[in-house]
C-alpha cells in the first residue's frame, strides 16, 4: 500500500478547518489540522508533511511569520505551501508569494480548486525535486560525482578528494567539451584574490588523474589541450 501524501491545514477558524480536512480526507490525502503559527510549526518539526495549508491571517503568529520561519529553515525551505487569503487581501497575497509561496487560494474557495491547486503544486515540487537531484549528480561512464554529499565513485570504488579537488572535477565534467585555461580554473577554484600560479591547475589535475584513471598517464576523462589548459571528455 502506497503512503498517503500528508496535507497540513492552517487556520484559526476551526469551521474552516473541519471542511478542509474532510473534503482531504475524501480525496485520499492524509490532512493534519493546527490552530495555530506555533501549532503548525510544532507539528511540522515532529511529523513528516508534504504541503501544507497556510492561512496568512491568524492570531498570534501570523501565516507571513511562519512562512518565513519554513523559508528560513533548511529542513522546510522547499515545503510546498499554499497560502489561503481573503478576498481583498492583495498586499498579504503578493507579501506571502513573495517569501516564497507555491500558490495562493482566496476564501471563500471551492472545493475543486482547493484539491486541483494542492495536485498541481504537488506535480510541480516533485518534477523540480527530480531536476535537483539530477543536477546535483552526474554519471559520466562508471564515474557517479554527486554535488550535494561530495562524493565520487568510479566503479564500485569510492574516491577521496580534496575541496578543490572535488570543485575542479565538478567544474570540469559539468561541462563536458569545454576547454578552460589554466587562468579560468585558477579563477573559478581559487578565486580572483588567490595569487598562486597557474602551475597549481597542473598539480591538482595530476592528482585527480592519479585518482580517477585507470591509467594517469593516458587519461581518458581528463585531456590536456596543448598550450591552453583542460577539458573533460
Amino acid at each position: 500500500m502506497s503512503k498517503k501524501t500528508t496535507v497540513l491545514a492552517v487556520d484559526d477558524e476551526v469551521h474552516i478547518l473541519e471542511l478542509i480536512e474532510y473534503n482531504l480526507e475524501q480525496n485520499r490525502f492524509h490532512a493534519l489540522t493546527a490552530e495555530s503559527g506555533e501549532e503548525a510549526l510544532e507539528i511540522i518539526e515532529k511529523q513528516d508533511v508534504d504541503l501544507v495549508l497556510l492561512d496568512l491571517m491568524m492570531d498570534g503568529m501570523d501565516g507571513l511569520e511562519v512562512l518565513k520561519k519554513l523559508r528560513q529553515s533548511e529542513n522546510t525551505a522547499d515545503l510546498p505551501v499554499i497560502i489561503l487569503t481573503a478576498k481583498g487581501e492583495e498586499i498579504n497575497k503578493v507579501l506571502g508569494l513573495e517569501l516564497g509561496a507555491d500558490d495562493y487560494i482566496s476564501k471563500p474557495f471551492g472545493v475543486h480548486e482547493l484539491i486541483a491547486r494542492i495536485k498541481a503544486v504537488l506535480r510541480r515540487t516533485k518534477r523540480q525535486l527530480v531536476k535537483k537531484e539530477d543536477e546535483q549528480q552526474i554519471t559520466i561512464g562508471d564515474m557517479i560525482i554527486n554535488r550535494r554529499t561530495r562524493e565520487v565513485k568510479v566503479g564500485e570504488e569510492s574516491v577521496h578528494l580534496s575541496l578543490k579537488e572535488f570543485e575542479l572535477l565538478y567544474l570540469l565534467a559539468s561541462n563536458r567539451g569545454q576547454v578552460f585555461s589554466r587562468d579560468q580554473l585558477l579563477d573559478t577554484i581559487w578565486g580572483y584574490d588567490y595569487y598562486g600560479e597557474t602551475r597549481t591547475v597542473d598539480v591538482h589535475v595530476r592528482n585527480l588523474r592519479k585518482k580517477i584513471e585507470k591509467d594517469d598517464t593516458m587519461p581518458a576523462y581528463i585531456k590536456t589541450v596543448r598550450g591552453v589548459g583542460y577539458k573533460f571528455v
